[in-house]
């Protein structure tokens, strides 16, 4: 059987029992985290109003069925998946698959949730929906290859996620294997995500996300309707991993499907930057607090990363010196470092940092090289560490960022990151919302248990 059909076969028939309770309890924690990013861009994040004013000037702003958290109404399907999903993006704190180097919750999940509130889905039925398009996306994202993927220029979570919500989606709208297979006929021709936003801090990544999300949800709506999308769209000849890598495996798709479960091996983030930073910021903060380091008696820092990470958050050595956006300070490894140091920790409202002197001449300290012991390993999110102070030299190899399905954050580090995030905007709410979340499993009906009174 093609991998096409065994995706879609998977992602239409898999019985919600055959799903193991703590693959839907890990979908359930991944989505609050999620959550909290949505709420506090949807207060503050700079790309919000423009798409807002988007939405208004197209009509597609119109009262709907669907939440999105953050906003004191509701709207129609496609505009929440796109807003959750690109508000759930813009912080960059949203979860993270190493071996397929993408963000799997912020396409997913949203299309999942516009879905459920439109079929007026339970909360189980939910959470097995989004299991479903975890391993849809992520599996997708292995048999790229990411570093062939990146290499052409595509962002996986844009273009691999694009698939998985549609297959949650389509699962919660009840496609068959056949019908679920021409959702990804349609998927294929929508997947879209460029790097490009990398050479000017462009709020494009974010948007992609959403649009994925979106589009996901549109592709699994179309085949609800009988529209014919194209056949073999994953494996065919002019197919998805044809088109977008020159390294493909489509046998990772379906290696141990139903067996091995990715959902388990997704991460939280710690931090609200490209993943690839955050292994150097463990490091920098454990040397920091070991050795009583201080920002004003570094002389020089110096990071090892995969050539992956070196691609995202350590080319051009120039330009991410001088980290002036959110994007590119998201993506800047200088900008992390320089963070660390001074703050002894990095959270979301240090990018009040940008462009401030200490943080440029600190930045100015800070290499970053290709260390090819990185690669061909498990996980590709490693880094090699020497700090320099006070005439020392200190030394660290992490093999893994914290937050990784070894070192999972407990439920009260998920709550104080969800309340971080979240009560800047809904103050007293936010603890609601939080509750209401944790509950989701057991809801009858998704649309009522997430209407706030």
């Amino acid at each position: 059987m093609s991998i096409t059909m065994t995706l879609a076969g998977f992602a239409a028939e898999t019985q919600a029992k055959a799903i193991p309770v703590e693959a839907r309890q890990r979908a359930l924690a991944l989505t609050s985290d999620l959550v909290g990013s949505i709420v506090r861009a949807a207060g503050e994040s700079e790309s919000t109003p423009s798409v807002l004013a988007m939405l208004r000037r197209l009509g597609m702003d119109g009262e709907g069925a669907c939440t999105v958290f953050g906003m004191n109404r509701r709207y129609g399907g496609a505009a929440a998946a796109l807003l959750n999903g690109m508000l759930g993006h813009s912080l960059d704190f949203d979860d993270t698959h190493a071996d397929s180097s993408l963000h799997p919750s912020a396409p997913v999940v949203p299309a999942a949730l516009a879905a459920a509130e439109l079929s007026d889905a339970s909360g189980e039925d939910l959470l097995a929906a989004i299991v479903v398009g975890f391993e849809v996306a992520c599996r997708l994202g292995m048999a790229l290859d990411p570093t062939a993927h990146y290499a052409r220029g595509f962002h996986p979570t844009a273009t691999a996620g694009n698939f998985g919500a549609a297959a949650a989606a389509g699962r919660l709208f009840g496609l068959d294997r056949q019908k679920m297979a021409s959702a990804f006929g349609v998927a294929a021709s929508q997947a879209s995500g460029s790097l490009q936003f990398l050479e000017n801090g462009a709020w494009n990544k974010r948007y992609q996300v959403g649009e994925a999300a979106m589009k996901g949800l549109m592709a699994a709506t179309l085949a609800a309707e009988d529209f014919v999308g194209a056949a073999e769209a994953l494996d065919g000849r002019h197919g998805f991993l044809k088109g977008y890598s020159d390294g493909a495996n489509p046998e990772r798709a379906a290696a141990g499907l139903g067996d091995v479960w990715e959902t388990m091996r997704i991460g939280v983030k710690p931090y609200p930057a490209c993943r690839y930073t955050h292994a150097a910021v463990d490091g920098i903060l454990e040397l920091r607090q070991r050795h009583g380091l201080r920002a004003d008696t570094v002389t020089r820092v110096s990071v090892g990363l995969h050539r992956n990470g070196m691609a995202l958050v350590g080319d051009p050595a120039a330009a991410k010196r001088r980290a002036r956006s959110i994007v590119d300070g998201q993506f800047s490894m200088p900008f992390a470092a320089s963070v660390a140091l001074l703050k002894g920790g990095f959270g979301w409202d240090d990018y009040d940092l940008l462009g401030r002197p200490e943080v440029d001449a600190l930045s100015d300290k800070v290499d970053t090289w290709r260390d090819e012991s990185l690669e061909g390993l498990a996980h590709p999110f490693g880094a090699s560490l020497v700090v320099e102070a006070s005439g020392l030299r200190h030394e660290l190899r992490i093999a893994d960022p914290s937050g990784e399905p070894g070192t999972f954050p407990d439920d009260d580090a998920r709550a104080a990151k969800f309340d971080a995030l979240a009560g800047p905007v809904l103050n007293r709410d936010a603890a609601t919302l939080r509750q209401r979340l944790v509950k989701l499993a057991d809801a009858p009906s998704v649309r009522a248990h997430l209407a706030m009174s």
